[in-house]
């Protein structure tokens, strides 16, 4: 029986960087030339998503070009390659096989996602044709990302005399994304009596991670072989009849913990390489996020490419001062100490007569409170534009619900790698990252949670424990869920309206946060699009609260 060698492309382009792909490609295609077909990801040309460059003549043209020297170098192996292709005045998202020059079948995209992160019908035009490459005695049926979610493409495939289904895909991570692909891959299989083969686009873009984690699953719906997670790599499926043998096949399932880690740690990778900075900077307060966050960046850029900066106030402790100094030391980056006393005291002090000029008042509240998360945004920001690195912002998706974060403070910087994580997942992460070595204090983790921007002052007590508020958000921000649904699920009703009021109050604020990548089901940016004036809610707890 005749052997077909296939190599799976699993790797990492950037948008935009349409030369720069063609070039990775181009290389692979070198380094590959004993395969029959070698196979990139949707979009692989102008990377994913594109977005409004779809609509530049200069950007269509610049693909074109591009095109033309994959398709003259496609000598030895035919290509499978994802880019958009213009008919007049419409788009189809698209895979076009080329070998020695020609086109072999080019196949449009029949099912455009239009929700979570997804806007798809803003560029493209839904085709409803099958598309079928016909090579060195193999027909395989082709489908594109969302196609495989439908029924209706893999059955246009019907009485076609297909040997297999190849899938292209630009699909983001999130935590439970892995079982749902499984179980569309079965279905899908079980319906068709085919074969499946699903490549995996594998990258950061901006708040999209593309986790690769390609799969190979037979006609019986059995799970043949699986390409690590986060890793941009070439693997080679060897086809023989209805046996696939898959190489660099990764080890079992990692869970769900290692997988955040590992796509976490990409997402910081890509965003500060594709966007030329020199590294990152963060506020190292002694504190679980920022510890965490430290320990992110430290793995994804090297010891040398990360600056930690400790800046304590008169509420700082002698514990945060000493965890935050051991953890630097542990990791090896650079580390510095700057006092804020000074600057807070001298905002004090100019703002002081002005409030009592308006009759105001320079009693307790949150306004020195946030002074001190300010001066240590400035002082970041500083060092950011002496340094060219990025800052990070070290916040969570907890308190970025319910807007517990002061804007200009610690909410300056550029990528936020925590945006999106629960805080009991941070707590999880943590443990995680401690696995082989304790890079992370063990009292840091174990501490009660605290801003240290007052006396005595604890998160917990400011909002509410961390496990109950999690649970709450995730049926109010994920699912959508009423007020009297939360409540009626057992939870303090006080308390629940005290927190989605807070969440409602607070979409100013997340609409003036950082991107940071998606890990959930539904992130509080793309995912989730409110208008910040918003009286449709709880207008009532609004003016009681």
């Amino acid at each position: 029986m005749n052997e077909f060698r296939v190599c799976l492309a699993q790797l990492d382009f950037t948008v935009g960087a349409i030369q720069k792909n063609v070039d990775r490609m181009l290389a692979t295609m070198a380094a590959h030339q004993n395969h029959d077909l070698i196979v990139f990801p949707e979009l692989a040309v102008t990377g994913y998503p594109p977005e409004d460059l779809l609509f530049r003549e200069d950007f269509e043209q610049a693909v074109d070009s591009a095109l033309e020297q994959l398709a003259q170098a496609a000598e030895h192996s035919a290509i499978v390659v994802g880019h958009p292709h213009r008919v007049g005045d419409q788009i189809f998202n698209v895979v076009s096989v080329y070998f020695q020059g020609d086109c072999l079948v080019r196949y449009a995209k029949q099912r455009l996602p239009n929700y979570g992160v997804f806007d798809e019908q803003r560029y493209f035009i839904p085709a409803n044709e099958a598309g079928v490459l016909e090579f060195r005695g193999q027909r395989i049926g082709l489908l594109i990302c969302e196609d495989l979610w439908h029924p209706d493409p893999i059955k246009q495939l019907e009485n076609r005399d297909i040997d297999w289904v190849l899938t292209v895909n630009a699909s983001p991570f999130e935590v439970d994304k892995y079982q749902q692909r499984l179980a569309i891959m079965r279905q899908r299989a079980a319906e068709s009596g085919l074969a499946i083969v699903y490549l995996n686009n594998c990258g950061g873009q901006d708040e999209l991670v593309f986790d690769g984690h390609s799969l190979v699953m037979n006609k019986a719906g059995e799970l043949i072989g699986e390409l690590p997670v986060a890793q941009p790599l070439c693997a080679t499926l060897t086809v023989r009849g209805q046996d696939f043998q898959l190489s660099d096949t990764a080890p079992a399932d990692p869970g769900m913990v290692a997988k955040v880690h590992d796509v976490l740690v990409l997402a910081i990778r890509d965003y500060v390489q594709k966007n030329g900075f020199k590294g990152v900077l963060l506020g190292l307060s002694g504190g679980i996020d920022s510890a965490l966050t430290l320990a992110l960046a430290t793995t994804a850029l090297g010891a040398d490419k990360v600056q930690a900066v400790m800046m304590p106030y008169t509420y700082t402790s002698s514990m945060s001062l000493e965890d935050a100094e051991q953890q630097a030391t542990t990791l090896g980056v650079t580390y510095n100490v700057i006092p804020i006393e000074k600057l807070v005291s001298q905002f004090t002090a100019q703002l002081d007569p002005v409030f009592s000029e308006l009759d105001i008042g320079s009693g307790a509240d949150t306004t020195v409170e946030n002074l001190q998360a300010r001066c240590r945004g400035v002082l970041l920001m500083a060092l950011s534009n002496k340094t060219g690195k990025l800052v990070l912002p070290t916040g969570n998706k907890s308190e970025m619900s319910v807007g517990y974060a002061t804007l200009y403070g610690d909410m300056c910087g550029g990528f936020a790698p925590l945006k999106d994580l629960p805080k009991m997942l941070v707590y999880a992460l943590a443990n995680y990252c401690n696995r082989e070595q304790e890079i992370i204090p063990q009292r840091v983790i174990t501490r009660p949670p605290t801003a240290e921007l007052a006396p005595d002052q604890t998160d917990e007590e400011s909002l509410m424990p961390y496990a109950e508020l999690d649970k709450v958000l995730s049926l109010y921000v994920e699912q959508d869920w009423s007020y009297a649904e939360i409540v009626a699920a057992g939870f303090d009703a006080d308390a629940v309206k005290r927190i989605l009021a807070m969440v409602d109050l607070n979409e100013y604020k997340r609409a003036q946060s950082a991107v940071g990548p998606k890990v959930t089901g539904r992130s509080l940016s793309r995912d989730r699009r409110y208008p910040i004036t918003n009286h449709f809610r709880y207008q009532k707890i609004r003016n009681e609260l």
